[in-house]
């Protein structure tokens, strides 16, 4: 591609991965009422938070195999079909099982949706410039993240239907957009299914696919439990997708510069910065007792959290390119990861706080954080794509 063609593509792919975090991340500020309203335990709260990433983890998989077979064209149009199938249900919906179920599917099409915008795009460039792209794209993502929480307040003023119906119109105008584009360049060959697990077994992919649901864990956690304890402590809507807000625009601002540094410095050396990060900020929930600390903990822990994103996806970006398994697969395995985590985050986190507290899920993640910073530095594998 030309940079002219390239810039286009980044344009498209951005966009798309915007909306779909826009409305991922909407249901945050809605869950208190949807608990109130729906008489949901923090349980079941966590399993409709997790339901959009437990949809992720059934489509990735899927996701990879279009877009190594049928491109990622195709891939994404039938992503964004799902997505504005899922968001309409939502709006529409009152019954907390079809809400799952909607939430589910909206996941199930995000998997379609970044399988195939990613790897497109990744696809395209050098792998010198990989970490600074897929930072690029990120932000954008991260930018819906930060804009969600905005649709879901005015979701909580306006109702659901209208705002949620929206994204009818949206995914519509992104497919158009997805038409303008130029062709991708020749995939590689696919590979068989004994040969595709033998090279996802690679150190250099588990260790990347660890580091991606690291994060969603402790992520998950938060996004369940972090409203319902603001809440709790006397913030309203307004005042929780307003933390929310702050913390995706400060993640949104240094998610590209960490993808440059890993391009400069080696994807493990803003990871283990993060780590390090990530366990005090986590482990600082215990001690919120306000909602201006809790407040903070969110900020604090969304940017430690944010060094993991672009690195960990450059590393398996990488990997999949060294052993031929190509870039569809590499953002499957990136959904896998991400889902996973998201789903023991989420649903396992609210379970846990509910037999235990709230402060027990934020330290059993910060535990993980601190045991993967003290297996890498005290015993260091040397992951020839890591560095």
């Amino acid at each position: 591609m030309n940079p002219r063609e390239l810039r286009l593509l980044f344009l498209v792919a951005g966009a798309i991965v915007f909306v779909d975090t826009m409305f991922y991340a909407a249901v945050v500020p809605l869950l208190p009422t949807l608990t109130r309203e729906l008489h949901l335990s923090k349980a079941s709260a966590g399993v409709l938070t997790a339901a959009y990433a437990a949809g992720t983890l059934v489509g990735s998989i899927p996701g990879g195999m279009l877009a190594a077979s049928a491109g990622p064209r195709t891939t994404i149009y039938a992503g964004l079909f799902l997505m504005g199938a899922s968001s309409l249900a939502f709006g529409l919906l009152d019954n907390v099982v079809l809400l799952d179920l909607a939430r589910f599917v909206q996941g199930f099409g995000s998997a379609c949706t970044w399988a195939g915008s990613l790897a497109w795009l990744v696809g395209e460039v050098p792998a010198e410039r990989r970490g600074s792209t897929i930072g690029g794209a990120l932000s954008a993502a991260i930018g819906g993240a930060l804009f969600g929480p905005v649709i879901g307040t005015l979701a909580h003023a306006l109702g659901r239907a209208p705002v949620f119906s929206a994204v009818v119109v949206v995914a519509v105008a992104l497919a158009a957009a997805v038409t303008l584009l130029p062709a991708p360049s020749p995939r590689p060959p696919q590979l068989g299914a004994a040969r595709l697990l033998a090279e996802v077994a690679r150190p250099a992919i588990v260790l990347g696919m660890w580091l991606v649901a690291l994060p969603a864990i402790a992520s998950g956690t938060l996004n369940v439990l972090a409203p319902l304890r603001m809440n709790a402590l006397g913030a309203g809507a307004a005042g929780i997708g307003a933390t929310f807000l702050i913390a995706a625009a400060v993640e949104a601002v240094i998610t590209p510069a960490v993808g440059h540094v890993s391009d400069r410095r080696g994807r493990m050396y803003p990871l283990r910065i993060g780590l390090a990060a990530a366990a005090v900020a986590l482990a600082c929930f215990t001690l919120s007792e306000t909602v201006l600390a809790v407040a903070a903990v969110v900020v604090l822990s969304s940017v430690a959290l944010g060094a993991f994103w672009a690195p960990a996806m450059a590393m398996l970006s990488d990997a999949a390119e060294s052993s031929g398994i190509g870039q569809g697969w590499a953002m499957a395995l990136v959904n896998l990861a991400w889902a996973a985590g998201q789903v023991v985050g989420a649903a396992g986190g609210g379970a846990i706080a509910k037999a235990t507290g709230d402060g027990v899920p934020f330290l059993l993640a910060a535990g993980l954080c601190v045991v993967t910073l003290g297996l890498v530095l005290l015993r260091p594998v040397r992951f020839a794509l890591a560095r």
